[in-house]
Formats: C-alpha cells, structure tokens, sequence
C-alpha cells in the first residue's frame, strides 16, 4: 500500500523549475456577499504553453485563460509562451464569473516584469476583460465594492459600473476602461483620479394611480393601512375594477428607504446582475407573471441568485391574478411571509436570502369574475366557484393581514374628485406612523412585531374589549397566527388614529378586513363596524 499511496502522491513542483511569481487581490461574488481572492501566478520553466487554473474555478473562470491571452496581446503587452500555474485561493470556496478576469492579467503581467509587483500590494482589481482589452462591468459590483472599502483599499473597475456605486460612500473607486489603462495607473505613468460617484437620485413618487381610483374608498383605505403598517394584503373583485392600479399606488404610498436600507437592495439587485435601478432609494416593486417557476421565486440555480421574493425585500411584491400561479409557487410563499427569509439547502451548505417585503395580492372571486356581485351577473356553478378558491390553502391566507374586495362601481359613482391631490397627504400620514411604530417598537413595523411583545399589547386592552376579542375568536374560529395579526392591524388602526391604547373599534375594523376571507365559509360571522364603534358585539348576519 505504501507504493500505492506514493504513486497517487503528486509530483512537488520545482522550485528551480519556476521562472518568476506575483500576486493580486481579487473578489468574485458567493451569494450575495463578496469573497476576497488572492490571485497567485507562478511562470515556469521547461514546459510551453500550457496554462492552468486551480482553486475551484467554475467555466467561465476557466475560460479567462483565453480572455486574458487575447486582451494582453491586444494591449501591446506580451503574453508569455511558458507555463502558467494560477491558484486562487481560498482554494476551498468556489470561485464564479469572469470578475477576475484583471486581476489575472495584472499578475500574469508582474510575474513577466511587465509590472512592478510592488503595484498589485494594494489595490482591489475587478472587471471581465474583452478580447480587444476593453473592460466589462461583471455583475457584483457592489458587494465588491464594500469589500473594498471594508479592507481599505482602491477598487479599479470598469467605468461603467460607477453609477451602480453611487449608495458606497467612502469608497475609493478608480474607473477604468481598458487593460492598458490599468496598465498605465500601475506602472504610475498616469495618476490615481479617484472617482466620485453620481449622488443617487431621490425623486418623490409621482405615481398618480391612488387619485386615479374612483369609487374604491374602502380599499383605498386597506392600501393606506398595509403602507402604514407593513401588513400584506389581498385584493378581490371583478376585472377592471382597480386591483392593480391600487397596488402600484401602494408602492407610491411607502417613503423612501434609508441609505443603510438602500445600499442592502442595491446589493441584491448587484448580485442578480440587474442594471441599477432609476430611483435606488424608492422601495423595489416586483411584480412576477403567474408563469414563473418555484425557483424564480425562491432563486438559487447552479450558481445561486435571488430569486423574485428576495429582489422585492424591502418593497412591494405584487401578484396579478393569485390562483393562476402554481400551487408548489405559491405554497413557496408560507414560510418567507413569516420569517423574512428563505432558506435554500444545496449540497454541503445551505444559503439564506431574506425576503421582508409586502406582498399584495389579487385575484378574481371566479373564473368569470363575477361572483358576488349584487347584480347576478356570474355564470359560474358552486362547484366551480370552489375550485377556483381552492387553489389558495386556508394556510397561505391565515398569513394574509387584509383582505378587501374591490366591487364593481356604478357610473355615478365614477366621476374623479376635483380636489387637490391625496397622495401626498396619504404619504406622509403613512410615513408619520411608520416612525412612530419604528421608535416604539425597536425597530420593527407592526407587522413585525413579535409574539412576545403582543402578549402585552393584548393584556393591556380592556375588559370588555378582551372579552369582545375572545368571543370573537372562538365564532370564527381564528388561529393563533390569525390572532396575533389582528393585533397587528389593530395597533396599526391605532395609530392611524392617533390613539395611545388599541380600543374595540380598532379590532373591530381590523376583524372586519378578514371578511372576503370568512366569506369562504357559509357559516361565518359577519358584523358591523359601526355598530362594534358603538361599543355593542358583533352579530352575526349583520352586513358589514
């Protein structure tokens, strides 16, 4: 066996055998965060030509050795005819993308003399090179980007990726556009001009979809509370109705994110190789087409990205006509709602991606979409109907905080107000309670807060409105999730209104927002607002 294992024992390089060595600090991107690569290169003697790539490259890393060999001889500069051993390391971390196309090159370079290796000590060198010498911006940019300004050094990139960079503040950032450019800063023929990135542009939202709907007082109002107290939200009624005119006008309701906040979306966004977005401190809106697949909502892939659940964190994430997605997607949903997270196992590791956004969701009550409608008009049989609602499982609605139907609206009820425009006003009211349940809550909107904190909203209601409240959920059967999110939207209420305690009315509103979803069940209880803001029980087979 000891012949045996001295066979399967690779051969030691010799250290006579190598001509010259240099190294460079590289990144190339692992989730949603960057790796930090140390690029080694290693000339040697006696062997011509062959060029190997070692430290879990993946085909399109590989394939840099082809890249680089064409842009440094495109560059004027000579590629040498020996061997080249190139290692990057970490050697136990997969390496992915042509991101470290330069800092490849520039070690090739400084192992042949080319540049001094002095040179490559500090910067972060990033960028896909063309077979001309151009450079390409990679997907990544950001979180490389704050590697960089994590370890304090000079990020050379492509020039085209500094309007992506615009949120990195503190970042010195050298934009470039050729390998000879590089080439030229390294060699100190040209000065280091540290770029300064566009500032992001803070436009306010002039989506004027929320003055546009007429005759939806009640979802509007839904539309203001979700904004208001981050609770997801579904939308029933006929087509043409408003459904998704009021959810963009959800989006224009929610105030701008922070830079800290900003800076998270723009690294997924990064990650995902999408181009930067028009207004990056404008929550993201997402809206899928009922056709996507379990993993464009979930991401991962061979090489993992974020899939439509994540790249709506911290925004909106709209789904048009809910039950005409797959049933596998749409269950996919149950666990980020709750968690803010999703969680992907591959082999050797699993990978978390977060995922707190507001969903808003829409849907007709049937297939023809008449359903409920006072005038008749459906066409639909019962057993249709139920097939119909079926697709959605009582577990994914009981994650469902509000739920307003949205009628069919008479022609004299139509016409558009002539009064000065809402949004604002709605905008800043939302924003008003979004601070006040920030700063009393540690941090976390109403719909966030945890059960823990819930028991003492609960404890310090009165008497009578606890009693109220259990009588309510033993009729209607509600869970324990559906329990504590109504005192979510209850708190919200209350803020809404101003309110020091959570008062009957504002359970009884926030009770009332369920009713599409009771409506399910014939023998639910419906009740009246006006009459629970009166201080008197719901009853059941009151019209709400």
């Amino acid at each position: 066996m000891a012949g045996v294992d001295a066979a399967m024992e690779p051969e030691p390089i010799d250290e006579a055998a190598v001509e010259a060595q240099a190294s460079a600090r590289g990144a190339t991107l692992h989730d949603l965060a960057a790796l930090a690569v140390e690029v080694e290169v290693r000339l040697l003697r006696g062997l011509l030509g062959l060029v190997k790539i070692i430290g879990l490259p993946d085909s399109a890393l590989r394939e840099s050795r082809e890249r680089v060999a064409a842009a440094i001889k495109a560059s004027a500069l000579h590629f040498p005819d020996r061997s080249l051993l190139i290692n990057l390391a970490p050697a136990e971390t997969r390496k992915v993308g042509p991101g470290l196309d330069l800092p490849i090159a520039c070690a090739v370079l400084a192992a042949t003399d080319q540049l001094p290796r002095s040179a490559l000590a500090q910067p972060l060198l990033f960028g896909e090179l063309a077979l001309d010498g151009r450079l390409r911006p990679v997907r990544g940019a950001v979180p490389v980007a704050l590697l960089a300004r994590r370890e304090g050094r000079t990020l050379l990139a492509p020039r085209a990726l500094l309007p992506e960079l615009a949120l990195v503040r503190s970042l010195a950032v050298v934009g470039v556009d050729s390998l000879e450019e590089v080439v030229r800063l390294l060699r100190g023929e040209r000065p280091f001009v540290i770029a300064e990135p566009p500032p992001p542009p803070s436009e306010p939202a002039t989506d004027t979809s929320f003055d546009s709907i007429v005759g939806q007082d009640e979802a509007k109002s839904a539309v203001a509370i979700a904004a208001a107290g981050g609770h997801h939200l579904l939308l029933t009624g006929p087509p043409g109705t408003g459904k998704s005119m009021l959810a963009k006008s959800l989006a224009a309701l929610l105030p701008d994110l922070d830079e800290a906040t900003a800076l998270e979306v723009s690294c997924i966004h990064s990650a995902a190789g999408l181009p930067p977005r028009e207004a990056p401190l404008r929550p993201p809106m997402r809206s899928p087409h009922c056709s996507v697949t379990q993993v464009g909502l979930s991401g991962g892939g061979q090489v993992p990205r974020p899939g439509e659940l994540t790249l709506a964190h911290r925004g909106v994430l709209f789904l048009d006509e809910l039950p005409q997605f797959r049933r596998e997607a749409i269950e996919l949903l149950r666990a980020p709602l709750e968690d803010g997270r999703i969680v992907l196992a591959r082999a050797g590791r699993s990978l978390a991606f977060p995922t707190r956004f507001l969903l808003v969701a829409a849907m007709n009550p049937c297939p023809c979409g008449n359903a409920g409608e006072p005038d008749g008009a459906c066409s639909c049989s019962l057993a249709v109907i139920e097939r119909h609602r079926a697709r959605l499982s009582g577990a994914l609605l009981d994650r469902i905080d509000l739920s307003v139907r949205v009628p069919f609206v008479p022609a004299e009820r139509r016409r558009p107000s002539r009064g000065t425009s809402r949004l604002a006003q709605v905008r800043a009211r939302v924003a008003a309670v979004r601070a006040r349940a920030l700063a009393r809550n540690d941090g976390c909107l109403n719909a966030e807060l945890p059960a823990a904190r819930l028991l003492g909203i609960e404890a310090a209601l009165s008497p009578a409105t606890q009693d109220w409240l259990a009588r309510m959920i033993d009729r209607l059967r509600l869970s324990l999730r559906a329990h504590h999110r109504l005192l979510r939207v209850a708190q919200t209420l209350a803020d809404l209104a101003d309110s020091t305690a959570i008062e009957l009315p504002h359970l009884a509103q926030a009770l009332a927002c369920r009713e599409p979803e009771h409506e399910r069940d014939p023998g639910a209880a419906q009740f009246s607002v006006r009459a629970a803001s009166r201080g008197a029980a719901p009853r059941t087979g009151a019209t709400p």
